[in-house]
């Protein structure tokens, strides 16, 4: 653990996971980009947009468990790293596949199923390290600093991809390949090692205590679940391809602004939540934000105007930020370490692995009803379900200050 006294911009292993971490959010953003749009190209049919978000879901919901396991038993740096490398390979596979003439969707999508394994140990091992490298006051401005950059990674990746796309064509995987390369090794740079614990008998029991933990912690219960609903029902982000193309008709650069606008709005609200020491009224700020986040969808299914759907989708970001700042640092702080591997491999499913069921619902249902009504009703149910969980979460609603949540008991 850090020193406390240690400010968090000079906390060595911070400054290194986020490295760590932005390298990884910009490499994956832009390479989602990249095969998106080559995919819709190449075929201009909606439900293979959601066939990529499943590829890339599927390894995530089967493995989230195995993935909670190893980050409470392996050096969660070195799975960090391992998956980067990962990422970097399957980058240069596509890069060799697509330069050949070849590609397919089969192949496509087996290679982003090897992306999808990598992502799901990545993304469990991440958030559980995090809680380790910082002191527990720092935490809050911790989760606020990471998350905001990562959103400039969200901004930079696609805008920069998008570029790319329209005016060097491959060029845009070398920079992608890089960009993981970099985040493996600043992973094995950072000096915590998660501590060794005892040998365990991997049992049923052992591998679900994460779900028991989270079911009797209904602080914890609520946020990773309306993270769930929000994610699976408001994710537009793999049908941004559909607009730039079809509707608003402002090409691959115009694609890549818009998947980076929910960054420039996440990335401002991160800062300022950065400069707050104890930020107050954060349950009903994380509802409050919820509504916006649901409402900007309805907003941006409707706009035919570019400006109009850019600023849906920069409050979108903004909103976001706003309750992934109290969702993150409600669960992390309310999980003790021995737990954090496998309640973080739940949370990822959420969090993550939900982004890409998130775009398979999307293309589902555009493919069903249209691309306009598909991302109007996930906005609508988005409002609903943040409404019904107010009703049924009271406890999350009445947090006033973050650093109040209660320790719960670590033992199971």
């Amino acid at each position: 653990m850090a020193e406390a006294d240690t400010p968090l911009l000079r906390n060595r292993d911070f400054l290194l996971f986020v490295a760590t971490r932005t390298g990884n959010v910009f490499g994956l953003q832009a390479l989602t980009t990249a095969v998106l749009w080559y995919v819709y190209l190449l075929t201009g049919n909606p439900m293979d947009i959601g066939y990529i978000g499943l590829a890339q879901f599927a390894p995530a919901l089967l493995l989230f468990l195995v993935a909670g396991i190893a980050a409470d038993r392996i050096d969660r740096r070195i799975i960090l790293s391992t998956s980067n490398a990962i990422h970097a390979i399957v980058t240069a596979a596509l890069m060799v596949l697509l330069a050949g003439g070849a590609a397919s969707m089969n192949a496509i999508l087996a290679l982003l199923v090897v992306h999808g394994v990598a992502r799901a140990f990545y993304h469990t091992a991440s958030q559980a390290i995090l809680p380790a490298l910082v002191p527990a006051a720092q935490f809050p401005n911790a989760i606020a600093w990471s998350g905001s950059s990562s959103k400039a990674a969200q901004l930079g990746g696609p805008a920069i991809a998008g570029v790319l796309i329209a005016y060097a064509g491959d060029v845009v995987y070398w920079l992608i390949l890089a960009v993981f390369a970099m985040s493996a090794i600043t992973a094995l740079m950072i000096r915590h090692r998660h501590p060794a614990t005892a040998p365990e008998r991997v049992t049923l029991a052992s591998i679900t205590a994460g779900f028991r933990y989270i079911w009797r912690t209904k602080v914890v219960l609520g946020a990773i679940s309306i993270d769930l609903m929000a994610v699976l029902f408001g994710g537009v982000m793999a049908i941004l391809t559909i607009y730039a193309q079809d509707i608003l008709k402002v090409g691959p650069d115009g694609l890549g602004l818009m998947r980076a606008m929910p960054g420039v709005g996440s990335l401002i609200v991160g800062l300022a939540l950065a400069q707050l020491a104890a930020p107050r009224h954060m349950g009903i700020a994380m509802f409050a934000a919820l509504g916006v986040f649901g409402f900007s969808i309805i907003v941006f299914s409707l706009s035919e105007v570019f400006w109009l759907s850019l600023l849906a989708l920069a409050v979108y970001g903004a909103a976001d930020m706003v309750s992934v700042y109290v969702r993150q640092t409600l669960t992390q702080i309310a999980t003790p370490d021995a737990m954090r591997g496998r309640v973080s491999a739940v949370n990822s499913v959420s969090i993550n692995a939900s982004n890409e069921l998130g775009d398979f619902r999307a293309g589902m249902m555009a493919a069903a009803i249209g691309v306009v009504p598909a991302v109007l009703a996930g906005g609508v149910i988005t409002c609903g379900v943040t409404l019904l969980w107010m009703r049924l979460f009271p406890g999350i609603a009445a947090i006033d200050r973050l650093r109040d949540v209660a320790q719960p008991n670590e033992s199971l």
